[in-house]
Parts: structure tokens; C-alpha cells; sequence
């Protein structure tokens, strides 16, 4: 039996609790990695809605999560947000390491006009 939080567990506390500091007013770009896919989502905390998402489950050509699939999420995302009016936000990577498909995903949200 282990004791205390897994390394996924605290490295995500540690990152919330980061982005609380520096966020201010500014809604959040949520990051969900699995096995097959990736979630993108932009939620506005103060009024406890999400603004826009995006996912591989919605790309219906049958493609899981590779680094491809996810920068088309991350540009989706974007343009989903910007349809919204959100142009700016904090990148939320929860627990996952900035690498692979999260990064991918953040650097086509960027190309696609989100800042963070």
C-alpha cells in the first residue's frame, strides 16, 4: 500500500496551483491525455462553463491520438475558442509531462491564434 499522492497526482496539484497564481480573469486551456486519445477543453472558471472543446473522439476518420492528430485538436480548439471570443488563456496540462501530444497540441493552438 502507498502513502501519499502518485508523481502524476503532485505534479498536477503543483500546476493547478501555478496557474491559480498567474491566471487571473483568463479562462484555461484543459489538457486530457489517454491511451488512444487526447481532450482539449477551454473552460471559464468564474462562471463554471466550458467554452469550447475539442477531441479525437470528434475526428471521426479513425485516427487515435498520435502527435498529428492531436495539433489538429489543438487547432480546432482554437478556432472553436476564438469563435467564442476567448483569445487568451493559461495552458492546463494537469499532471501530463510537456511533451509528445500535449505539446503538439499547444504549439497548434498557438499557430492558430490562442495565447498563452
Amino acid at each position: 500500500m502507498t502513502k501519499g499522492l502518485s508523481l502524476f497526482e503532485k505534479r498536477r496539484r503543483r500546476n493547478r496551483t501555478a496557474l491559480r497564481a498567474r491566471a487571473g480573469t483568463r479562462p484555461r486551456l484543459s489538457v486530457h491525455r489517454s491511451g488512444k486519445h487526447i481532450y482539449a477543453q477551454v473552460i471559464d472558471d468564474a462562471q463554471g462553463r466550458t467554452v469550447a472543446s475539442a477531441s479525437t473522439l470528434s475526428n471521426h476518420d479513425g485516427k487515435t491520438a498520435t502527435a498529428e492528430a492531436a495539433s489538429a485538436v489543438g487547432k480546432r480548439v482554437a478556432e472553436a475558442a476564438k469563435a467564442a471570443g476567448v483569445t487568451q488563456v493559461v495552458f492546463d496540462r494537469g499532471g501530463f509531462l510537456f511533451h509528445g501530444r500535449v505539446k503538439a497540441l499547444a504549439e497548434a493552438a498557438r499557430e492558430a491564434g490562442l495565447e498563452f
